[in-house]
């Protein structure tokens, strides 16, 4: 493709692919149009051409991981993927990610501070090169989803730490051998899949990415692809809340001398579908009943649900909540007992940026990956909370490496195959040429600064706009 053609694809995709809903899209027209103006006055095509040109040092560093990922960390990535560990409790994982870092020159301090004081299998390894350089991030994860069967790597995520490693040490190596100045840290994130607590906003809040000039990471997908620039979140705005009900216990046959939990907890789900009609067809409202009595000839006295509660923006989530919070307040009511709304844990809007997501997408190519999708995805943070995202510019690198969707024992097994190694070894790469250019090219630091700043911005404005648009019904006292 060439620029001129590479350019009207970006800024076409900026109005088309940003936001994910009609109302999104039509309440932020002008914030939009905003953004297209500032991604033509980058010129992101003519960093693509300068940086992906021929380069033997760039490719001596990433012929560099290809020979670590060969030696060692691919065996590394299949052993963790044989070994799952669900979140917040990966320590066999860790031990292995960390003794790698230690041993190629890297200081690592175990645990988190402050607000994520209670991550034990958190990390931060650090290499210092000269100073006066650019600190560069890398997010490594390795956490294993919770199944009904077992814990499996069903996102691989057990490649992510491997891959992320190839990327930093060699990196650090380039650093060491050129005394080129910069920095590079490696945070390893607990329990990604999981809430509570959210990991990575905890370690942001005590301050564990500070430093970080730029963040990469790595995550599996069924097809290469990258996202437009923007703000957005790969799976809706999200609040994770539990609803817990207290009753009062008694015998079945006296039932009138408790209060049940349960049923409190199964009217919460019957007045939320009761009030689905009334609420955008955009949003998801999931959950599950984790506890609901002990014994069937007891009225259970305590009953606790635990809900995802997602939409596509978080301006709207708020009117969402209203409905939700509640139907619990109702069914409490209605039953006699009384409950607690746990707002555990939350995922917002991220920004992405193109002269990061491009280049990127542009190495991923260069580097052969299969499966790759030509048109920008919807805007999205590169990594799940947000809250890091809208603060540090970062990429997420995901080439092709599975034929199955995410969260499946298929993506878990493809891990382990040509497919899975493949991928793994191109985000690795790509990862590490993007670093490289950040390193030694400050006119490209720059363009990202800017675009960042930019973005977010006109993040502010965005919400703004949504805040008026999404009007709440007067509702009238009754006659």
């Amino acid at each position: 493709m060439t620029s001129r053609c590479f350019l009207a694809v970006l800024l076409a995709a900026v109005p088309l692919m940003a936001q994910e809903t009609p109302t999104e899209r039509e309440a932020a027209r002008q914030v939009l149009e905003k953004m297209a103006a500032l991604e033509k006055s980058l010129d992101v095509p003519a960093f693509v051409r300068t940086l992906t040109a021929p380069s033997a040092e760039r490719d001596r560093v990433t012929a560099r991981v290809k020979e670590l990922w060969d030696q060692d960390l691919q065996a590394l990535s299949d052993d963790i993927t044989r070994h799952p560990e669900i979140g917040f409790v990966e320590k066999r994982s860790v031990e292995k990610l960390t003794a790698y870092l230690k041993a190629h020159g890297f200081e690592v301090k175990m645990g988190g501070t402050g607000p994520a004081s209670s991550l034990d299998t958190a990390f931060i390894a650090t290499y210092k090169g000269a100073p006066g350089g650019p600190g560069l991030g890398v997010i490594l994860e390795y956490d294993a989803l919770r199944g009904t069967q077992r814990a499996f790597h069903g996102d691989q995520h057990s490649s992510q730490g491997p891959v992320g490693i190839a990327a930093a040490v060699a990196i650090a190596e380039y650093l060491a051998r050129s005394k080129q100045p910069g920095n590079v840290i490696v945070i390893g994130t607990p329990g990604e899949e999981m809430m509570p607590p959210n990991a990575k906003t905890l370690m942001h809040q005590a301050g564990m990415f500070a430093g970080a000039d730029i963040l990469v990471r790595s995550h599996s997908s069924p097809a290469t692809r990258r996202p437009a620039p923007g703000f957005g979140t790969c799976c809706m705005n999200i609040d994770g809340v539990k609803y817990i009900f207290s009753g009062a216990p008694s015998h079945q046959l006296q039932a009138w001398d408790g209060r049940n939990a349960l049923e409190a907890v199964i009217h919460l789900f019957e007045n939320i579908d009761s009030v689905r009609s009334n609420i955008r067809p955009e949003a998801r409202i999931q959950g599950v009943i984790t506890e609901g009595g002990a014994a069937p000839n007891v009225v259970p006295d305590r009953a606790v649900a635990d809900f995802y509660i997602r939409y596509p923006d978080e301006v709207y989530l708020k009117q969402i909540r209203e409905f939700t919070d509640n139907a619990a307040r109702a069914a409490a009511l209605s039953t006699g007992t009384k409950v607690k709304i746990d707002n555990y844990g939350q995922d917002r809007d991220g920004i992405s940026v193109a002269t990061l997501d491009e280049v990127g997408f542009a190495y991923m190519k260069m580097f052969g990956a299969g499966k790759v999708v030509p048109e920008p995805a919807k805007p999205q943070g590169y990594e799940e909370t947000g809250s890091v995202s809208r603060d540090i510019p970062g990429a997420e690198f995901s080439s092709y490496s599975s034929n199955f969707p995410n969260h499946t024992y298929g993506m878990e097994a493809d891990a382990l195959i040509d497919v899975g190694h493949h991928g793994f070894l191109v985000d690795a790469q790509a990862m590490a040429a993007v670093l490289f250019d950040f390193a030694t090219h400050p006119d490209y630091r720059a363009a990202v600064k800017r675009e960042f700043t930019g973005i977010k911005e006109l993040f502010g404005e965005y919400q703004e706009a949504l805040r008026k648009t999404y009007r709440v019904p007067e509702v009238p006292e009754p006659k």
